[in-house]
């Protein structure tokens, strides 16, 4: 049975870890070896508890002789452990990990999971690494279409594989009443006010401001809402007091709320009434929308980066195909009449809507799906050495 080794910098938290904790898992469920290699974190003893293995490297160094000794210890571990294949999930090692299979002659994949900064031919020199894979996986069609932009000698070896979810965690059915209320009591929101919900890091680019900015216009309308921005703030803090600051500015203090970290961002999903993504830069997946979708909460995210492959709006689709609702990246005027609309909306309207993003999500970024397709990358090269 072949053995399969990941590589990563870490496996502390974050969507390439734990999506490298999920194929692990698929590779050990169909009776394959699975080897993690990263510096740790607190993710890797669920990769030994899923029946692989964790093996402790230091492999987030860009020295260029820290990449080469990597090299030289992964041609090692290739050799004592029988690796058939080497999956690269971050630049750094994914250099140490091309020269080893070079080196050994076994296939190399590569995951393109973020649009790396390209500002100048270093940088750009730098990422090329990851497309340099036999196969280059990208985490979503959009993705998909920067990657084969920028490397065009790459465009045969890309295939879109979509991030998945974890969907028995977002699940209404999952959700209990208790949770919701002990969610309700940590926000100091009342049981009958509707939730226009965002949960994400404090950080600039996730576009905070502009729902701050929103909020004056859908509560002039709709005054029974509250905004719950969830998220921690980190090294962030200057930017967690500007946003209050602007929050006292529009005397909104008790009507929006920053809560700091949510535990239970499946349970947030589940109490929003509209849960909101408002980046101001493009993402190469972004797990909010998929979530609440699943969960049967409507969506609205600013229309930039794989927004477009999670939700379907018109006129990509339909009106009657519609999965949720876009807005231009930054325009709180639009993001409001946006609100505005779906707080009005009939319930059987908005039900129907809510439905098809259900279906739509479960079924094309689940992790049985993402977990399949990347077997069948493995399988067909591993076929081909």
């Amino acid at each position: 049975m072949p053995t399969i080794l990941q590589v990563l910098p870490g496996l502390e938290s974050g969507g390439v870890e734990r999506t490298a904790v999920d194929i692990s898992r698929a590779v050990v469920a169909n009776g394959w070896t699975s080897i993690v290699a990263s510096s740790g974190g607190r993710l890797a003893s669920q990769v030994d508890a899923d029946g692989g293995r964790h093996i402790e490297m230091t492999l987030a160094s860009k020295s260029p002789l820290t990449i080469w000794r990597n090299a030289a210890l992964l041609e090692k571990l290739i050799a004592d452990e029988g690796i058939d294949l080497i999956h690269a999930r971050s630049r750094a090692p994914a250099w140490s990990a091309y020269i080893a299979a070079k080196r050994t002659g076994i296939p190399f994949v590569t995951t393109y999971a973020a649009i790396y900064n390209q500002k100048s031919a270093a940088k750009a020199w730098y990422n090329s690494v990851m497309a340099k894979g036999d196969v280059v996986i990208a985490n979503s069609d959009w993705t998909a279409g920067i990657v084969k932009e920028r490397r065009p000698e790459a465009t045969d070896r890309v295939i879109a594989i979509p991030r998945g979810v974890d969907f028995t965690n977002f699940d209404r059915k999952a959700i209990t009443a208790d949770r919701e209320s002990k969610l309700r009591a940590e926000w100091g929101v009342g049981a009958a006010d509707r939730l226009v919900v965002m949960v994400s890091r404090l950080t600039r680019l996730k576009g905070h401001r502009t729902i701050i900015d929103a909020a004056p216009i859908v509560l002039a309308a709709h005054p029974d809402i509250r905004f719950v921005l969830a998220g921690g703030a980190g090294k962030s803090s200057d930017y967690e007091g500007e946003l209050r600051a602007r929050i006292a500015e529009l005397g909104l203090a008790d009507r929006i709320i920053l809560p700091g970290h949510c535990d239970d961002p499946a349970a947030a999903a589940a109490t929003a009434t509209v849960m909101v993504q408002a980046s101001t830069q493009a993402e190469a997946f972004g797990r909010t929308p998929v979530e609440a979708a699943a969960l049967g909460t409507p969506v609205v995210a600013s229309a930039i980066g794989a927004v477009t492959d999670t939700i379907l709006t018109p006129p990509a689709v339909t009106d009657d195909e519609r999965t949720g609702w876009t807005f231009p990246p930054g325009d709180a005027d639009a993001l409001a009449t946006t609100l505005n609309m779906i707080l009005a909306m009939p319930d059987a309207e908005l039900g129907r809507i809510t439905a098809r993003a259900h279906e739509y999500v479960t079924s094309r970024f689940s992790l049985n799906a993402m977990g399949s397709a990347t077997l069948d990358v493995y399988r067909g090269l591993l076929q081909k050495h």
